[in-house]
């Protein structure tokens, strides 16, 4: 794994954030106690027109204002007017947003429309980036004997349920043959991961990529070692409450949108250098070698023409959560709108489709 030199709590917790947020992971609300019947509605099976009406626009979030800089550097002029960017990527803060009727589109991981729908929230996922390589890495508290995953099996294990880092613990404890009441899931928020492996509060917590040079840093010479694993947090997605997806203006402005938002992640991955520059150096306070060792990590963005190995993800993870009486158990199907399934494929060169 390539190294970071990054170290302190600041630039620790700072990470956590973004990876937390912007890059797909994202944080949901405790469980409802009702079904998904309380606010659903009809989705529009309309077509798609062609052009956006004059005098569209949408409310999307952008978080640490993210895609307003991606389009600006890559030079990409959206066709309608986006009446508000939103500094927000978690999942509980997008979900109120909804509600509130403050927010049009959001950027999140597979988890939040599992949980809208769970809370009687009716929302459609309308496009999905994959992740092919693991964003999270298990990090042992200092002074630990555990070896493997197997190893958790007694332990406490920092849990964050409506996280990316939640679903890619649940999914590590499956593979290795693990059953829930094997383990102690300690609740805890991602930003709390740090300190509480620190303090020996857990003796397991899943980091980001960029958080475990630092940490190892600090605490390897203390006992503190990583647990690899292949497991990933697949989709990185854009979605939608179903009032705006039956609005057939704001429908096309967000059809008109994916496109940018795909060409956007590629502009990113493919000029590392100026985006270290632009985003992590000018608007972050990081320096050049903190950016550059967060984006020798990134992921190359893929935007599938069919949505097959999406729904199949998302309905394991909905799955998973339900084995552990998270959510209650229903078909993730109704969460995608295929009207908008290739518009993004569609939208960039052939390596960037998977």
């Amino acid at each position: 794994m390539p190294s970071s030199p990054l170290s302190g709590v600041d630039r620790r917790l700072f990470l956590t954030s973004l990876l937390g947020a912007a890059a797909g992971v994202a944080g949901l609300s405790g469980c409802a106690g009702g079904s998904a019947a309380a606010d659903t509605q009809g989705a529009s099976s309309a077509p798609l027109a062609d052009k956006v009406p004059a005098g569209t626009s949408l409310k999307i979030a952008s978080y640490l204002n993210t895609q307003q800089l991606q389009f600006k550097l890559a030079k990409l002029d959206l066709p309608f007017k986006v009446s508000n960017w939103l500094n927000i990527g978690a999942g509980p803060d997008v979900i109120n947003a909804f509600r509130a009727k403050s927010l049009d589109l959001g950027n999140n991981a597979g988890i939040p429309p599992i949980q809208a729908h769970y809370q009687g929230f009716d929302a459609k996922i309308v496009a999905i980036n994959i992740t092919r390589k693991p964003n999270y890495l298990f990090a042992t508290k200092p002074g630990s004997d555990i070896g493997s995953v197997a190893d958790f099996k007694g332990r406490k294990l920092a849990f964050s349920q409506g996280q990316a880092q939640g679903v890619v613990l649940l999914r590590a404890l499956k593979k290795a043959g693990l059953k829930y009441d094997d383990v102690e899931l300690v609740p805890l928020t991602s930003n709390q991961f740090l300190t509480a492996l620190q303090s020996g509060q857990v003796d397991i917590a899943p980091l980001a990529n960029t958080q475990v040079p630092a940490y190892l840093e600090k605490y390897k010479s203390k006992g503190a070692r990583i647990i690899t694993t292949d497991v990933v947090d697949l989709l990185n997605l854009l979605w939608a409450p179903t009032s705006v997806l039956n609005d057939s203006a704001k429908a096309a402005a967000i059809a008109a949108y994916i496109p940018y938002w795909a060409k956007g992640q590629i502009w990113t991955y493919e000029n590392p250098d100026a985006w270290n520059e632009e985003f992590y150096v000018k608007t972050q306070n990081l320096t050049l070698a903190q950016a550059r060792g967060i984006t020798e990590l990134a992921n190359k963005p893929l935007f599938p023409p069919s949505w097959d190995e999406a729904i199949k993800w998302e309905q394991e993870t909905a799955d998973l959560l339900a084995q552990g009486g998270f959510v209650k158990k229903f078909d993730v199907s109704s969460l995608f709108d295929h009207r908008f399934e290739s518009i993004a494929a569609k939208a960039v060169p052939a390596q960037y489709r998977r």
